[in-house]
């Protein structure tokens, strides 16, 4: 018998397990790279949604980075005293928030292009083994929000 028929709760057999411990190990490898920056993980989330596309709406960050927004609004509150961002009336709708990225928040763009390889040579994993990964974990994430 293994240990997964043997004891279905075993902590090393959960996926909850190894995605939460994968989750804080990968995010821990961004922290020297983003403090320089100023930036968090969560507030480089965002800055990577603008550099994307902006403006954006506040609720359309809201969705796009899967946070409520009353998560959100702080770190933009943050982004915005950095002088990241700013957040202003959408010129198409005055009820809603629009965040658009300020002229110091697209220049720090060019130093968060580093980011991604220096993550690729810390986790020296070649660059398909990360997209099949983030395949495979978008389906996870798709089958757990059904």
């Amino acid at each position: 018998m293994t240990s997964e028929t043997t004891n279905p709760l075993a902590l090393d057999q959960q996926v909850c397990f190894a995605l939460a411990i994968a989750s804080r190990s990968v995010i821990a490898c961004y922290k020297p790279l983003l403090e320089p920056l100023g930036l968090t993980h969560p507030k480089y989330l965002v800055m990577l949604a603008l550099w994307e596309q902006e403006p954006r709406r506040v609720k359309e960050l809201s969705e796009t980075l899967q946070l409520d927004p009353g998560t959100l609004s702080p770190l933009l509150k943050r982004l915005e005293a950095k002088g990241y961002v700013r957040r202003e009336r959408d010129p198409h709708d005055e009820r809603a928030l629009a965040v658009v990225l300020t002229e110091r928040g697209r220049a720090l763009r060019t130093e968060a292009e580093k980011i991604p390889a220096a993550i690729i040579d810390r986790l020296g994993m070649d660059v398909a083994e990360l997209l099949e990964l983030h395949r495979r974990l978008t389906d996870v994430i798709a089958a757990a929000t059904r």
